[in-house]
C-alpha cells in the first residue's frame, strides 16, 4: 500500500502541525491516496474480491470522516475536497 515516504509527504502536506496524523484532513488525504492505489490495482486484477471489499470499506470510512468535517468546519471541508480532487 502506501510507502513510508509517501505517507510522510501526505502528512506534511495536509497536517496542521508536524507529526499530525489524526486530524480529519490527514485521514481523508491518506484514505484518498490508498483508494487511488487500490483502484489502479483492481483495474488489472478484476477478480480480486477481497481487495474490492477493502476498497468499499475505505470509501465508506472516508465518507464518514468527510461528513464529520462538513459538520464541524465547512470551509476546511471545501478546501480539502479541492486539494484531494473530490466532487
Amino acid at each position: 500500500m502506501l510507502t513510508t515516504v509517501k505517507k510522510q509527504k501526505v502528512v506534511a502536506d495536509f497536517g496542521r502541525k508536524a507529526g499530525d496524523t489524526g486530524s480529519p484532513e490527514v485521514q481523508i488525504a491518506l484514505l484518498s491516496e490508498q483508494i487511488n492505489q487500490l483502484t489502479n490495482h483492481l483495474k488489472d486484477h478484476k477478480k480480486d474480491i477481497h481487495s474490492r471489499r477493502g476498497l468499499i470499506i475505505m470509501v465508506a470510512t472516508r465518507r464518514k470522516v468527510l461528513n464529520y468535517l462538513k459538520k464541524k468546519d465547512f470551509k476546511t471541508y471545501e478546501k480539502i475536497l479541492k486539494q484531494v480532487g473530490l466532487k
